[in-house]
Order: structure tokens, then sequence, then C-alpha cells
């Protein structure tokens, strides 16, 4: 009788304590958030063409501080950051989404503070990137023009194109100083992009084409429904600023380049910056967010091109196609069977048929995800100014203030570079259920501090993309043997990637050995697989994410389905790997780890 007494007696205490034990948790986690959400707001603040990729519209009229003054206040900002994090909030009374919270903003910040010395190791213009592909870009598919401000802003941000690249020119200039310069094949490339880009009205008197900027201002501003003279002023000023300001910022980047040209080394890679062991240690860890040594993700890419490789030969087998790997490439690269034709009607068909796929998919998705996002999706065709130099696809993320959608752009201008194989798995790639999937959702996320919805990692992003082509296939997709050979040569090339870009940046390969290895070991073009390195060359360690990723995605879910048996559904763990934001590779195990403690459910 007096122990049932005490128990009465203790139970409430302790219902006490654990009630304000919880209380306090939820206190300071929600402290911790609003801490995050000032930060990102603040970061947010201090960058304009974020702001307008968002869907805001405050500093309409500005561009992002690309200054070396900037770079050195913003890494004071991550480090007081950090500072406060660790001096306001006690970890350990955190609940279990804002430790996870805590853990990943502080990681991100140190990742910040440990690039701050090789702040200046990369390329601030190359043929993939750059201010000179950027502004054209940003204008033409982030800035909207919904009413007479707006087109004000969009004039305003036409002047202040000549910062834009006058900063530019002094990030180049500053690189060059300490030796990282591009290597010469940039150049061309680029120097045939500033050309291109300069060609037309209001450039060149008397040109019947205008530049892409001009139209898309006139498009724009015609679709208002200004009285003409209004909207006749407002292009007429854009002129001016494309003729007064846009102009001469352009030819002031190019005359540095040309300069610059002479200096640029034939060969290059992470290894020729100054500590590159150092920097490309740095990046590979960022990238991947693993601890994988170049030399491990080199032995993995090599023993995933031959078990890649080994698939590949198996469906040659069923198609009647004998002689080894070589044979199957050759086909793959010349069958007519396999090309859409290379004109207006080819382009059309393509545009077609792979929105087709994305509609079929998206019809399914129910199947096996419960998380969907509300954004929609759009296939467009790259604009032409950029299509020459610009990836074969890739895509953009919808607004997160505003309405404007995902879109999965494919680049049409050499229909030779897009077969019919690779439709299918370059789409789920781009749409659903790669990019869109997982970016629209992170976006639309609830109950989460604002930089785990728009942040991320590489790994992850790309990890993901690549596990949803193989997702196609276990969904019945890839109907026709043609489409997966298609899926495993993209699978083949990711794989390939891990070997090439350890290759190029600390084996010291050279560029034409990197491109001879793609050569021998995928069914791709030569132009295809020159382009592909030079890439690799001026993007060091990006090119890894893919497959790294994919792995643990893998991994993770066999894991899961060894563990639960019959309560694993694929349903659940999609909804797991995707409604935490874009975490890194360990975290994201964690968090898988607590599911599948917890039955599953």
């Amino acid at each position: 009788m007096i122990a049932w007494i005490r128990r009465l007696t203790v139970l409430p205490l302790l219902v006490a304590m654990l009630l304000s034990e919880s209380a306090s948790a939820a206190d300071e986690s929600e402290r911790l958030n609003t801490f995050l959400d000032e930060v990102h707001e603040a970061a947010v603040a201090r960058w304009p063409e974020w702001q307008t990729s968002l869907g805001l519209k405050t500093d309409y009229d500005q561009w992002n501080d690309r200054s070396e003054a900037k770079a050195i206040a913003e890494h004071e900002i991550t480090i007081r950051n950090l500072m406060r994090l660790r001096r306001d909030f006690d970890y350990e009374k955190l609940d279990p989404s804002a430790k996870l919270s805590y853990r990943l903003f502080e990681r991100e910040a140190e990742l910040g503070i440990a690039w701050f010395p090789f702040r200046h190791h990369g390329y601030a213009v190359s043929h993939m990137s750059g201010a000179h592909k950027n502004v054209p870009s940003f204008l033409v598919n982030r800035h909207a023009i919904d009413s007479l401000a707006d087109a004000e802003d969009y004039i305003a941000r036409l002047h202040g194109v000549a910062q834009v690249m006058d900063q530019t020119i002094a990030r180049l200039e500053l690189r060059a100083e300490k030796g990282i310069v591009p290597p010469r094949f940039v150049f061309p490339q680029v120097l045939s992009d500033i050309d291109g880009f300069l060609t037309g009205a209001p450039f060149d008197a008397g040109a019947e084409e205008d530049t892409a900027l001009l139209a898309d201002l006139r498009d724009k501003v015609a679709k208002l429904g200004l009285l003409n003279a209004e909207a006749a002023d407002l292009v007429e000023r854009g002129e001016e600023a494309l003729v007064t300001a846009v102009k001469p910022a352009y030819l002031r980047l190019r005359e540095t380049l040309v300069a610059l040209q002479e200096q640029a080394p034939e060969e290059t890679g992470a290894w020729s910056f100054p500590e590159g062991e150092d920097f490309y240690a740095l990046a590979l860890l960022s990238t991947t967010t693993t601890d994988l040594t170049p030399d491990e993700i080199h032995a993995y890419g090599l023993a995933e091109v031959a078990r890649i490789q080994g698939e590949m030969l198996e469906i040659a087998e069923t198609l009647g196609l004998e002689g080894g790997l070589h044979v199957l490439f050759e086909f793959m690269r010349t069958d007519p069977s396999n090309f859409y034709a290379n004109d207006e009607a080819g382009r059309a068909a393509y545009l077609a048929d792979s929105r087709a796929v994305m509609v079929a998919m998206e019809a399914r998705l129910d199947e096996v995800f419960s998380l969907k996002p509300k954004a929609e999706l759009l296939v467009k065709r790259v604009e032409p100014f950029r299509e020459k130099t610009t990836n074969i696809a890739f895509y953009e993320s919808p607004a997160a203030y505003g309405d404007r959608p995902g879109v999965y752009y494919v680049n049409l201008y050499d229909m030779t570079l897009m077969p019919k194989s690779h439709l299918e798995a370059l789409a789920y790639h781009e749409g659903f259920p790669g990019h869109h999937m997982q970016i629209a959702i992170a976006q639309e996320l609830e109950d989460l501090p604002k930089f785990r919805k728009f942040g991320g990692n590489t790994a992850y992003i790309e990890g993901w993309a690549l596990y949803a082509e193989r997702l196609g296939k276990e969904m019945g997709f890839y109907r026709e043997p043609l489409s997966d050979l298609g899926r495993l040569s993209w699978e083949l090339l990711r794989a390939a990637r891990l070997v090439v870009d350890t290759g190029l940046h600390h084996k010291r390969w050279t560029r034409d050995e990197a491109i001879a290895y793609l050569d021998e070991n995928l069914p791709d073009s030569h132009a295809t697989n020159r382009q592909a390195i030079e890439r690799y060359i001026v993007w060091p360690s990006q090119a890894t994410a893919y497959k790294i990723g994919m792995r643990e995605f893998l991994a993770l879910r066999e894991a899961a389905e060894e563990r639960l048996g019959e309560a694993f559904a694929l349903r659940d763990f999609h909804s797991v790997v995707l409604g935490n934001g874009a975490l890194p590779l360990d975290l994201l195990g964690e968090v898988v780890e607590q599911w599948v403690e917890a039955g599953g459910g």
C-alpha cells in the first residue's frame, strides 16, 4: 500500500518534469528557427538576384555585388552567425528537427569559412558560366515585367550591367595575379558567345533582327497593354541602355579576355592551382558530402563502368548486335532510327515527345510518392542566345514567392547530340521524378527554417536525379530496349565522370587523355566527349556528385527494405528522404536510420 501511494505521489512530479522539458525544447527550438530564418532573410536581402529568383520584386533594379570587398564582408557575417549559433543556443534543449537544423547550419558555416582562402580557386568566366551568359539569361528568364515599374527596373538593370562586367573584369585580373587563368580552349568559345550576343539591333545599325535582350524587353512591354507612345518610350530607353551601357561593358570584358588569352595554359586542373591538392580535397568534400578520397572515388568509378557496360552488352544481345561494346556504341551513335531530323520539325518532335514523357510520368507518381510538388513543370527549348555553349539540358526552379513554374530546358541547337535513346532518362532526371520533384517539394515544405528549403548540396540534388532515372525503370518505363540502353549510357557517363574528374584534377591527366578515356568507354561522339571533359576541367569535383549521391540513396533504401521487411513502403521512404530538404549524405543517413528504428511509420 505504501509503495502504491508513493507511486501516485511521484507520478505527477515526473509528468510535470517531462512537460517542462518538452516546453523547454519547444521554446528553444522556436528561438533557433526564428534566428535561422532571420539569418536567411538577411542573406536574401543582401543579394538582389536571389530575391528575383525567389519571385520577390525588392531591389528589382539591382544586380548582386560581385566585388572582393563584398566577399570579405560576407565571410565576416558567416563567422558572426556561427558564433551566435554556438553562444546563444543550447543544442541539448532542442527537439530532433531543430537539432538537425542546428547541425546543418553549423556545417554550412564551417564549410563556407573553410572555402574563404580558396575563394579565387575557380574561373570567374568560362564557356560554362560567367556574367556574359548569366546577365541575358537572368533578364530573359527571371525578370518578369508585370507593370510599368517592372519595366523601369529592367532598364535600370541594363544600365547596371556596366558594374557587373567591371567587377567581373576585376575578378579575372585578381585571379590572374594568382596564376589562375582559364585554359586556352575556353577563350574562343567565350569570345564567340560575346560576339553572338552583340549581334542584332540595336548593336548593329540596320540589323533586321533584335538582339536577345531587346527582343525580350519589346515582347514583355507589349504585353503590358500600355499606350503606344508609352510602350515605345520604354523600348527606346532600353535600346539606349543597350548601346551606351551594355555593349561597352561587354566590349571591355572581351578586351580583357583577349589579353588574358595570352597567359592561358594548355593543360590545367585543380593540381595546377596554388595549394591545389587541398583545394580539390575540399571541393570533393563539399560536392560529395563524404570523406571519400580521390583514389577511392576513382576506383569506384572504374568498377561501375565495368558493371554498367556488362548490362549494356546483355541488351545488345537481345537486339542481335554482336561484336562487343564498340559495335553497340557505333549503332547508338550512327543508326538513323536513333535520331530526330536536325531541323525545326525534328526539334518540335523532340519537344512534343519530352512533354508526353513528363505527362505519362506525372500521371503515375502516386504509385511511388505520397509527397508531391504543387508547382507546375514546363518543358521549354533553350533560347538561341545561349544554346551554342549551354548544357544539353538543365532545370530552373519555380519561384518560391510568385507563380513562375519550374522549367525543364532542352538544348536543341544540334539534334545529333539529342538521340532518341536518351530522351526518357534525361526527362526523368530534370523533371519528374528528378529535379523538379525534389527542388519544388523542398521549397514547399512547411515547419522547416528557410535555409533548409532553399539550400542544398550537389551530391543530394544530383544523386536524387540519377536515382530518379533508375526509378523510371522500376516503374515499367523504358519499354524499348533502345531507351533502356540510353538510361544505362547515362549512368555509364556518370560512372566515367568519377574516373575522369579524379584523373584530371588528382592524377594530372591531360585533356586528351581524359577525352580518349570517354571515347573508349562511352557511346557518345568524340565531339560530345570533348565538350564533357571541357566542362569537368572548369568545374572541379562537380561531376562526382551524381554517382556518389545515387549510391547513397540506393544503399539507404536497400538497408531499410532489408530491416523493415513487409513494413517497408517505398512511398514512405521517398517522403522521408524528400521531406527534410537537401541534406548532406551522412545526415540523410541518420534521418533514414531514425525512421527505420521507429518501424518505418
